[in-house]
């Protein structure tokens, strides 16, 4: 028996066989590294698609290439993505088939694909997802934190302040966070998520589905600090588990409700600290009560 005969076919024999793919506008995942990732419905798509909406032209044609498939090929980047909108809903209407693709991954997910399938739904055309790759849930997966409640915020901004902002905007949240982030950012992203959000556990993950493939694991502050997080290459995620729930003492509950009672009614003063210190109301407005003397 020859050695090609032991080669899996590039198709199952078995897959289900493809559908027509009838016109309105596909959002597309596509590989985040790996080729083998791109499922057999989204080559269906890209093959019966009239018009491709492209984060970048020149990727998507490289992507298609790789499959032997051709299409015309329309920018949809954050300059370009309202015109796009029109194209594609123009398209649309005269009964084509549009897909929409980012440079990697699922389409819309922090992507300006987002104007496009938004502009669909405002006209009450259809929108189908092609799901598949993405380095956002690949990376929660292997993390090693809890992924039964997350939290994903996107892009940090760029300068430390704004940054720090944000991230005390999330700081009190009880899910897993996730941050898309650049390498020259990284090490710096990383120092301010210590200082902000405390000795949480992450994980920094780079090249998810590629041949150097790498998850880097441990404290905020122990990241921040690690040579490998230093600049490093490729597309990275960072996950980071939820922070632990901190119990107001009595303490801290009497001096919150002194601080309200001086400016709301008894009752607004102990619903108000309920909500910031996640105590049950009825005892706190019990406890209002007596430090104003009336319990």
């Amino acid at each position: 028996m020859s050695e090609s005969a032991h080669e899996p076919s590039p198709f199952p024999p078995t897959a289900p066989p493809p559908r027509r793919v009838s016109p309105g506008l596909y959002l597309v995942a596509t590989p985040i590294g790996n080729l083998r990732d791109m499922t057999l419905r989204a080559l269906d798509v890209l093959a019966a698609a009239d018009l491709v909406l492209a984060e970048d032209t020149r990727v998507t044609a490289k992507l298609l290439a790789a499959y032997g498939l051709k299409a015309k090929l329309e920018r949809c980047d954050d300059h370009a993505s309202a015109r796009a909108a029109e194209i594609a809903i123009e398209r649309v209407r005269e009964g084509q088939v549009v897909a929409l693709v980012s440079d990697a991954g699922t389409p819309v997910i922090s992507d300006p694909g987002f104007v496009v399938a938004r502009a669909f739904i405002a006209a009450d055309l259809p929108v189908h997802p092609v799901p598949g790759a993405s380095s956002l849930l690949a990376a929660l997966c292997i993390a090693g934190q809890p992924s039964d409640r997350f939290l994903f915020a996107g892009f940090l901004p760029p300068k430390s302040g704004a940054r720090k902002t944000m991230l005390e905007e999330v700081r009190a949240a009880r899910q897993t966070l996730v941050f898309f982030e650049s390498g020259p950012r990284l090490a710096a992203s990383l120092a301010d998520m210590a200082q902000v959000l405390g000795p949480r556990p992450a994980a920094v993950t780079r090249e998810l589905t590629k041949l150097y493939e790498e998850a880097i694991r441990g404290t905020l502050a122990e990241l921040a600090v690690d040579p490998r997080c230093d600049g490093p290459k490729g597309e990275i995620v960072i996950v980071i588990g939820p922070g632990e729930v901190q119990v107001a003492s009595a303490a801290d509950a009497d001096a919150a409700l002194l601080e309200a009672l001086a400016r709301l009614p008894t009752g607004e003063a102990a619903s108000e600290v309920a909500q910031a210190l996640d105590l049950p109301r009825k005892p706190l407005y019990r406890r209002a009560l007596e430090l104003q003397g009336r319990g």
